[in-house]
């Protein structure tokens, strides 16, 4: 169906793919993997229309396309569901799923055909949601629903996913597998972009390995294990990761948290956080882990209750006083909340200690550079250099220059949300011993994360949240995904 022929494009300061060549088979699933930067997304995108390759051509059912723009991709049968969202927060479902194609009669919107055509591709995904919300109301997981709905529903015979689930909750990905199931029965040929192990084995047919921009290999997926996958993407086997901080004694009380709560999202939450410790939250989506993070770090003026730093009551109404107080937070949004995508990469990581770059008011650019190159280093943030624009970097690349800022800042109490989502295998398991290596130097964190493997291997003890307020809270040692999950769901445990 498609097939890649020495497929090269650059960006400035850097080779994003090179001399790129494979094929993927008609009705298949092909999944397209690597780490961060390899070149994944790049190349979802040339296939789309969104950018142009520089170099090579691409040939689909034998013929050689020119994909300059999307609509040229669209006009013979390509879409593509993007990592990040590409719509009009400001304009109802109906017309986002229409744009370009709304219908009219001379130069008036056809309202009934708009809202039938909206409710005929939102019917296969999640016919729940109402097409003339605005899609700025919807959470970021129904957002991602409605791009996806958008991509299957003007017909194309390619779909590119590029980490469709990043935004998802377990039931709304479970719908999504199924939709992929039913694309690949009716002939659709999938282009599946993830770093999710457990999903490629689940949907994908074949895979396709990148790194650094260069073609390692294409292999059935039955062929291969987990482990083979992830020496191809990275170079290197990856151990088993123990954290470090579980054996070290926690510190004193650092955060003491009572009676938070906030109107229509969460009542009573009542906790304390030790030096040394990871406290993970757990949830399912909706249970108000994100919205309690927020309420700490000053984000919620409605929010009442008491916190207490090291023993001392504290009024935190905004982020310069969280700041202030030697608090951080890694948001789960880090193209909304997380960055100044404008900015360079030296300039977001300097942000939050933008007084100790300074002189009388001017900014000390070598003092803001030699910072940057620290944590870019140390981080292995990919960028050509630390003056390289924010939004040229691959996601999973952001996501460690939002955590990078907040490490510059010296935080003593870092509240973390997502912080690994759409990271590949390897940045990951750099995060995770990132995060231990700081609870271990006397950090205190607070892990949200989605993903029970990833709470359950780093958190000291867990706090579960259900309908707003805690459920219960485990210890490591008592922790498992059998428990946790009924906390989160409410169903009584085996012994009751």
């Amino acid at each position: 169906m498609i097939q890649f022929h020495n497929v090269t494009k650059h960006y400035p300061g850097v080779t994003a793919l090179q001399d790129v060549s494979f094929s993927i088979k008609s009705g298949s699933c092909h999944a397209v993997v690597g780490e961060n930067g390899a070149g994944k997304s790049t190349l979802g995108k040339i296939l789309a229309g969104v950018q142009k390759l520089d170099e090579g051509t691409i040939f689909v059912e034998g013929m050689p396309v020119r994909l300059e723009t999307p609509f040229a991709a669209l006009q013979i049968g390509i879409g593509i569901v993007h990592q990040e969202l590409a719509f009009c927060d400001n304009l109802s479902i109906a017309e986002n799923l229409c744009l370009g194609k709304i219908p009219s009669s001379a130069t008036f919107v056809k309202q009934n055909s708009l809202t039938a055509k909206a409710e005929e591709m939102m019917s296969a995904i999640d016919p729940d949601i109402s097409v003339h919300q605005r899609l700025g109301e919807l959470s970021i997981g129904r957002q991602q629903m409605v791009q996806i709905a958008a991509a299957m529903g003007n017909g194309a015979r390619i779909i590119v996913f590029d980490e469709p689930t990043s935004s998802l909750s377990h039931v709304e990905a479970e719908r999504l597998f199924e939709q992929i199931e039913l694309l690949k029965l009716q002939g659709v040929t999938c282009v599946y972009i993830s770093h999710d192990m457990d999903e490629i084995f689940r949907l994908c047919d074949e895979v396709t390995v990148l790194r650094d921009g260069k073609h390692t290999g294409t292999h059935p997926v039955e062929n291969m294990d987990k482990d083979r996958l992830i020496s191809m993407m990275i170079g290197r086997s990856l151990d088993a990761y123990f954290p470090a901080h579980i054996e070290a004694p926690t510190g004193h009380e650092m955060l003491r948290v009572q009676n938070l709560a906030s109107p229509d999202k969460f009542h009573n939450i009542s906790f304390s956080l030790k030096s040394g410790e990871i406290v993970g939250l757990a949830g399912l989506v909706g249970a108000g882990r994100t919205e309690v993070a927020r309420a700490l770090f000053g984000l919620d003026p409605a929010a009442t209750g008491r916190i207490y730093i090291d023993g001392k009551q504290v009024h935190i109404r905004h982020p310069v006083h969280a700041m202030s107080e030697g608090m951080g937070f890694v948001p789960e949004d880090r193209k909304r909340y997380g960055l100044v995508l404008s900015m360079r990469v030296q300039e977001n990581i300097a942000l939050p200690t933008i007084q100790r770059m300074s002189n009388f008011g001017w900014i000390r650019t070598a003092a803001e550079e030699s910072l940057a190159v620290q944590y870019i280093e140390g981080l292995r943030i990919r960028t050509p250099s630390p003056a390289a624009p924010t939004a040229g970097l691959s996601g999973g690349n952001q996501q460690k220059l939002v955590l990078a800022r907040w490490l510059a800042a010296n935080c003593r109490i870092l509240i973390v949300d997502e912080p690994t989502r759409g990271v590949d295998v390897g940045a990951k398991a750099e995060m995770h011993a990132l995060l231990d290596r700081l609870a271990a130097e006397g950090s205190s964190i607070i892990l949200i994360s989605s993903e029970l493997s990833e709470i359950l291997n780093l958190s000291t003890r867990i706090l579960v949240l259900r309908n707003g307020e805690i459920a219960g809270e485990l210890s490591r040692q008592n922790a498992d995904q059998d428990s946790v999950m009924r906390l989160m769901t409410g169903v009584p445990s085996k012994c009751e």
